[in-house]
């Protein structure tokens, strides 16, 4: 491609005006139109791409026939509004959960597979640097057989959206938020082996969550087919001593390895390598990590790519949440 791709904008409260942000500055595509129901939100991220047209809908982007548009807007919406982009032939970010349930996942996967076009959800915590070289260890076979994964992921705060708490515009709780983040990271550092088995115990407020109900804190085990289990547990509003605990623990027959949350941070994280009781640092904060699954895929439109089929994948990570929901 000699022109740079022209790119809409969904959604453009804190996560999506950030993901713009980040977009922009790699200069690889140039941003044609922003909508949001917000119209301060809207105007707000008019300064970062002056030139962008300012409209209501969808529809009006796709008036102007954008190369791909980055949706950041409540997960009820974002299996329709990506399916409803790649069939108009663009190419779609979106943020995460790509859809509420496996089914609608697929049908997004299948709806870039028929159009052919890229299709990229925020996975961002992939893109750290102490998980980028924690999968290398691990899939280079310095660890040996990873034959256990410990993954936290508790938020002292919670939501502060209302739609947060429908499970009909959710899909789910804290799971679905955050065990998405967790799930992914375990499966794509192991290169997504099987899933034999999942176990699950879901709470809200310290009890059984109901069938429609929101969970607030969650427990999980997935067997693969290499025998290795994944222990998960993640929450809204524990009580954790901190705003945030968050980790990423590999443990093999020839060494571990394990991402860390700094002090409770949201965005600080530090990675060792271990080999018995000795560790090493991979990773120190800080870093700008937040945006490069956005800008990673804005690169590989601007290079030109089309469907990858490990989009595949992300309908293998909705389908463990499915199981997780299952219990």
């Amino acid at each position: 491609m000699t022109d740079k791709p022209r790119i809409g904008f969904l959604g453009t409260g804190w996560i999506g005006r950030h993901r713009m942000a980040a977009i922009l500055a790699d200069g690889r595509v140039e941003a044609v139109a922003i909508a949001d129901p917000s119209p301060e939100m809207a105007a707000e991220a008019q300064r970062l791409a002056p030139a962008a047209a300012l409209v209501t809908t969808l529809d009006e982007i796709l008036a102007l026939a954008p190369d791909g548009v980055v949706i950041a807007t409540p997960s009820a919406l974002h299996a329709a509004q990506s399916i409803q982009v790649l069939d108009a032939g663009a190419a779609v970010f979106c943020q995460k959960p790509l859809g509420r349930s496996g089914d609608e996942a697929a049908a997004v996967v299948a709806a870039a597979r028929a159009a052919d076009r890229l299709l990229g959800v925020d996975l961002s915590y992939r893109f750290t640097t102490g998980m980028q070289r924690i999968a290398a260890l691990v899939r280079n076979g310095e660890l040996g057989d990873i034959h256990s994964v410990d993954l936290v992921f508790h938020n002292a705060y919670g939501p502060d959206k209302p739609w947060f708490y429908d499970r009909a515009q959710s899909g789910g709780g804290c799971v679905m938020d955050l065990g998405v983040h967790l799930v992914d990271l375990a499966l794509w550092t192991l290169g997504f082996s099987e899933v034999r088995e999942v176990r699950s115990h879901l709470t809200a407020g310290g009890r059984p969550v109901a069938a429609d109900g929101i969970e607030d804190f969650a427990i999980a085990e997935i067997v693969l087919a290499t025998g290795t289990i994944i222990r998960l547990a993640c929450s809204w509003r524990a009580h954790a001593g901190r705003d945030a605990e968050i980790s990423a623990q590999f443990y093999g027959t020839a060494g571990g390895a394990a991402l860390r949350n700094v002090d409770g941070s949201f965005y600080d994280f530090s990675a060792e390598r271990y080999r018995g009781t000795a560790a090493e640092p991979l990773s120190t904060p800080p870093e700008e990590w937040g945006g490069r699954a956005a800008v990673d895929w804005a690169r590989r439109l601007a290079d030109g790519q089309r469907f990858d089929p490990a989009a595949d994948h992300l309908i293998v990570v909705s389908r463990v949440l499915d199981r997780i929901y299952a219990g």
